[in-house]
């Protein structure tokens, strides 16, 4: 991968997380890291997760870049994401420390094969996680389109 090639997905990367975190009470910032399979890559990302939109339903995109398979992938992912709390009792004194989260959303994916060629393209995700209110998180997401197919994912997010 050339330095140039390297400093423009470095710079999109950044880009889209700036645009990507509004300065707002209850909005909920995270890293991830994870595998994919098809392609097959190792890939880091961030997110924002936005207050409810309505009850339990969060806006929570987020931008991943995964090496390996003999390419490059930038996903931009504009994911919703629906939160079951275990107790019903969110946050209170006394309420069970996970919840489950099921969602999906559409995804601009660029890739970048390493003999030159580029291509982008459009796919959507759907996803189910278990995060705990002190931050940690894990993820599974399958994929259609130019999405990778599956990935897990496990990460961390404050506020």
């Amino acid at each position: 991968m050339t330095h140039r090639y390297r400093s423009t997905v470095l710079l999109l990367l950044l880009v889209g997380l700036a645009w990507a975190s509004p300065a707002r009470a209850q909005v909920q910032y995270g890293v991830r890291a994870g595998v994919s399979a098809d392609p097959d890559q190792f890939f880091v990302g961030g997110h924002i997760e936005t207050r409810p939109l309505i009850s339990n339903l969060s806006f929570r995109p987020n931008v991943e870049i995964g090496w390996g398979d003999s390419m490059t992938a930038l996903c931009f992912n504009f994911e919703f994401a629906y939160r079951f709390y275990l107790d019903q009792k969110p946050f209170n004194a006394g309420a069970k420390p996970w919840w489950i989260y099921v969602g999906g959303g559409p995804a601009a994916v660029y890739s970048h094969v390493d003999n030159g060629g580029s291509d982008f393209g459009g796919g959507f995700n759907f996803l189910a996680g278990v995060q705990h209110r002190k931050g940690l998180f894990a993820e599974i997401k399958g994929g259609v389109g130019d999405s990778p197919d599956f990935k897990f994912a496990v990460g961390y997010a404050w506020k």
